[in-house]
């Protein structure tokens, strides 16, 4: 960065942020689930939702990975970032149209044609998040690198979860999918617009032929990675079979149990494996940031499919809110972990430059597994939201301080690429937790399937201990 830093910096190199957290907020938790049980019923609806976003997420590791390089590399006289951001944007607003027309479609010619378009979604929308992933390595110095991902981490969850829950989250209970689609695709255009501002120093190295073995790395880390998610599906269901021919019924206790190996075994092997595959031998000298990007997905693999699933959890809990009534009651419990996220964000960022990263992720830890044990044992929605204030204050400390931490440890000029590669994480989250995580609950209910995310949040802390806080 060749100015000084301004006021108006933290907002206009953040905002977009809040828009890329709106989309995914209001097609994941909301349209998606909503859509697929109207296509395919009640029976298989966890199942089906997890077939879907195995095959969207997977691509959205590919894209945000990929697009993270190339925009690494891109000689635009725009800049890096700025291009795969505005043409991201274009691509996912005729996307989002398209979904609206999907909902007239019946059956299972309704369900393919949702998980094209949620495909292409996962395409677009990660062209632009990987190219907004380098603009704090490329345009902050190191010292406020914390504060700016304490603004980040505010932008990103809070605001927009806020946002949904009382604006967009009460559209879909009403039955307005045309209205949220409009009103999202307007935030869309609008956060663009802002990032555009942006002064980027366009990219003056000489041109190079264009060397296709990284991309072909990154096509095999994923194939990898959602190898290694079928074989761990399969593996549980199979499992899951065996105790109904023992049983007559199946055990939850035991098939909790499969469904956390399972997914710990998905996060913990599929990472290693995927970026030894991304990075070859460099893998050697990033131990840190390989064991930053498990401690990233074991903890979102819990935050992001509690709520993918938080509809189908009001729906089997409470009988009063079926079908789409569901959204509301939980556009409002994230409205709750939205608030708690917007009051830890910005002191995280602040106490992580201070007291150390790893110690605010642990507490994030703490409070997310004890959130998540409070929204399943409460008999009323006011309880609920009591936990999802713990969820939120756990999910502000980590987003934050886990954020400012991988910043730290990738390579300063190759960020796009480390960044994208972490979509492992990201885009992974939501793979392992809900392909794996929807027959179970399929089997046994959301319930437990919940108690497996808390555990999961626990978890995530172990990686902690093998992360260099600084890579020289």
């Amino acid at each position: 960065m060749k100015r000084a830093i301004r006021w108006y910096d933290y907002i206009t190199f953040n905002i977009y942020w809040f828009a890329l957290t709106t989309r995914a907020q209001v097609i994941s938790p909301l349209i998606i689930p909503l859509l697929v049980q109207r296509f395919v019923g009640e029976a298989a609806k966890g199942s089906y939702v997890g077939n879907m976003r195995l095959g969207a997420l997977m691509i959205a590791v590919l894209f945000q990975a990929l697009m993270g390089m190339l925009s690494d590399q891109s000689n635009s006289k725009w800049g890096k970032r700025r291009p795969f951001i505005a043409a991201g944007t274009i691509g996912e607003v005729i996307i989002l149209i398209l979904i609206g027309f999907s909902a007239g479609l019946d059956g299972m010619t309704g369900y393919w044609f949702l998980f094209a378009l949620y495909t292409l979604s996962m395409a677009s929308s990660n062209t632009s998040h990987a190219a907004m992933q380098g603009i704090i390595p490329d345009l902050v110095p190191e010292n406020l690198r914390g504060r700016f991902s304490g603004v980040k981490a505010l932008l990103e969850l809070p605001l927009p979860l806020i946002f949904v829950s009382f604006v967009i989250g009460r559209m879909v209970s009403k039955g307005n999918l045309w209205g949220s689609l409009f009103l999202l695709i307007g935030i869309l255009i609008f956060c663009m617009l802002i990032t555009m501002t942006i002064r980027e120093t366009p990219h003056t190295n000489p041109y190079k032929s264009f060397d296709w073995q990284p991309i072909l790395r990154l096509f095999l880390m994923t194939a990898a990675f959602a190898a290694i998610i079928l074989i761990s599906g399969f593996l549980v269901r199979q499992a899951t079979r065996l105790t109904l021919d023992e049983f007559g019924v199946p055990n939850q206790s035991v098939v909790v149990i499969l469904g956390l190996i399972g997914m710990a075994f998905a996060i913990w092997f599929g990472v290693w494996s995927s970026i030894a595959i991304g990075l070859g031998k460099r893998i050697k000298e990033q131990r840190s940031f390989t064991w930053w990007v498990v401690n990233r997905l074991t903890f979102l693999a819990g935050s992001t499919n509690l709520a993918g699933f938080m509809i189908f959890f009001l729906q089997e809990r409470f009988v009063q809110y079926q079908g789409e009534k569901a959204a509301a009651p939980a556009a409002t419990i994230t409205m709750f972990v939205g608030i708690f996220i917007l009051i830890s964000a910005l002191p995280s960022g602040w106490l992580s430059d201070r007291l150390g990263k790893k110690i605010m992720i642990t507490i994030s830890a703490l409070l997310a597994a004890a959130g998540t044990v409070v929204v399943i044992f409460s008999p009323t929605l006011t309880l609920m939201y009591a936990g999802g204030a713990l969820i939120g204050a756990g999910i502000g400390f980590f987003y934050a301080a886990n954020w400012a931490l991988g910043t730290e440890i990738v390579p300063s000029e190759e960020a796009g690429k480390f960044l994208g590669i972490s979509n492992l994480a990201g885009a992974g989250a939501g793979a392992v937790g809900a392909y794996i995580g929807g027959p179970i609950a399929d089997q046994i209910g959301y319930t437990p399937l919940l108690g497996i995310y808390a555990v999961l949040f626990l978890l995530s802390f172990v990686a902690l201990f093998n992360i260099r806080e600084k890579v020289e």
